[in-house]
């Protein structure tokens, strides 16, 4: 999808937009046009993403939101996919197995709640000071596919604490309770990171749905949708029946280790996702 469209140059301080690119009413990509003739592109996701300075290393940089993002998603797929291995849960009992799903729903939230601080701090870099800072985080801006996607997502991760915490702190006597308990805050949790992996997928593609296999962002947010297909399979599969069996155990467990081997395998490029966009030129634009 391309839109063009041509503004008055005074607006943005000596430049005019001459297209953009997006999913419908979601601006993406805006070509921007200099008074000397210069050509620059604003990419939203490269703007967010990229390493504010050359200094910063691709594998440490503790210091860096996007590189603790990456960490801690990484950490809480790994748990999901050892906790859903048969022989692990066998081995260590119900219960710590149950134990681990809650850990890594818990790094999954906290690095939802990162990602979506740097989301909505992206466009406010003059914002300082941890009061003016912690207000920004209660925006409300669903112009933005980013900003979508990152709060379906965190409430995504809020409903897999519910239902991980669920499974750990309760036994249930009936079908009707466990399905109320856990498997229902699983389900939303499941559509919940599935709506926000194809937003963010969209926002790559700059618009439905593009191939693009050499860029690198596309690869990130095409194993993210990949991965919450794969939940989803899970959640449907882990629905206990009146008799007290899940639908299908075997794809419960191989919907949730596929997902998390996903989630994880992304999570990893984030951090060369950094690095990598810090040597394209962007102009700082906010949609």
């Amino acid at each position: 999808m391309w839109a063009m469209a041509v503004h008055d140059t005074s607006l943005h301080g000596g430049w005019e937009e001459i297209g953009s690119r997006g999913l419908g009413p979601f601006v993406t990509e805006r070509t921007m046009r200099f008074a000397d003739g210069t050509i620059a592109r604003w990419d939203s996701r490269r703007e967010r993403k990229r390493a504010r300075t050359d200094a910063e290393s691709t594998w440490w940089a503790p210091r860096a939101t996007g590189w603790w993002i990456a960490v801690l998603f990484a950490i809480g797929s790994t748990c999901f996919a050892v906790a859903a291995v048969p022989t692990v849960a066998s081995a260590v009992g119900t219960r710590t197995d149950n134990l681990v799903y809650f850990v890594g729903s818990l790094f999954f939230t906290t690095a939802g709640l990162l990602l979506y601080a740097q989301v909505v701090g992206v466009d406010a870099p003059g914002v300082t000071g941890a009061g003016a800072r912690a207000r920004r985080l209660f925006v409300f801006e669903p112009h933005r596919i980013d900003w979508l996607a990152a709060a379906v997502q965190s409430l995504g991760t809020v409903f897999f604490n519910v239902s991980t915490g669920h499974a750990l702190a309760d036994t249930y006597s009936t079908a009707s309770a466990a399905n109320h308990g856990v498997w229902r805050p699983d389900a939303f949790g499941s559509v919940c990171f599935l709506v926000s992996s194809y937003l963010s997928y969209a926002e790559v593609c700059h618009g439905a749905a593009r191939w693009q296999p050499r860029d690198l962002p596309w690869w990130i947010t095409v194993g993210n949708l990949v991965g919450s297909i794969a939940f989803g399979v899970s959640a449907v599969a882990s629905k206990v029946l009146t008799s007290g069996e899940l639908r299908s155990a075997s794809w419960t467990t191989v919907g949730t280790f596929v997902g998390g081997l996903c989630f994880l395998g992304a999570s990893i490029l984030l951090l060369p996702e950094r690095t990598a966009a810090r040597a394209t030129p962007t102009v700082p634009y906010s949609p």
